[in-house]
């Protein structure tokens, strides 16, 4: 059966780390970057201990200094770094710690492509769509997180035309900016859930795993 991974962004409260849980994400992420979701490592690790071994804990971050890595990592602990992947190119990463490269819309590709991004938009966290026909392409050559404008009523159709290996939800969910609605959380998983079975992934080239994400 074909399956989407799922990951939660923007976790703030136990209550949405709860919901995530309950829907069984494969990810949640929490925000390093200035937003309405930012959180500090310190809340971001009291956060994550019930979700450890259950979900994936991100640490998702924009142009971050060295030392507000050096601390999450040390505190946060992440599973997986986040980040655009200009960034990734400057940072200092221990060479085990799994790393997800975000790729904006409107930007030129690295070379060599990574073999798996998440495709955004702009501006992360606004709920504006992204360019899914570029997704799209992008999809068929890498493993593709489909993030941007992503909601409960729009996911089903997202899937069916981008064909990702995952996607990426944060303000989608919300019940007010920052704020995740346990409800919407149920809702957008289900929606995937039933977009996957129905998922053809025949024209696509065999997607590359990286355990670590997965």
């Amino acid at each position: 059966m074909n399956t989407v991974w799922i990951k939660i962004c923007g976790m703030t409260t136990p209550e949405a780390v709860q919901a995530a849980l309950d829907a069984q994400v494969d990810a949640i992420g929490f925000v390093f970057a200035e937003s309405k979701r930012q959180v500090t490592p310190q809340r971001a690790a009291e956060l994550a201990r019930p979700a450890r071994g259950r979900a994936r804990c991100i640490a998702v971050t924009k142009h971050p200094t060295q030392h507000a890595v050096d601390e999450m990592l040390a505190v946060f602990k992440p599973d997986s770094f986040q980040s655009d992947w200009q960034d990734l190119q400057t940072l200092c990463l221990p060479s085990e710690l799994d790393v997800i490269p975000v790729l904006r819309a409107g930007q030129g590709e690295p070379s060599p492509l990574p073999s798996r991004i998440l495709f955004e938009g702009p501006v992360s966290g606004t709920g504006l769509q992204t360019d899914w026909l570029a997704a799209r392409s992008l999809a068929r050559r890498v493993e593709l997180i489909l993030a941007g404008g992503l909601s409960p009523a729009n996911v089903a159709a997202a899937i069916a035309q981008v064909q990702p290996f995952g996607v990426d939800v944060s303000s989608g969910v919300e019940q007010s900016p920052g704020l995740k609605s346990p409800e919407k959380i149920a809702s957008f998983v289900a929606n995937v859930r039933a977009a996957a079975r129905t998922l053809d992934r025949s024209d696509r080239a065999p997607p590359r795993t990286q355990e670590k994400v997965s």
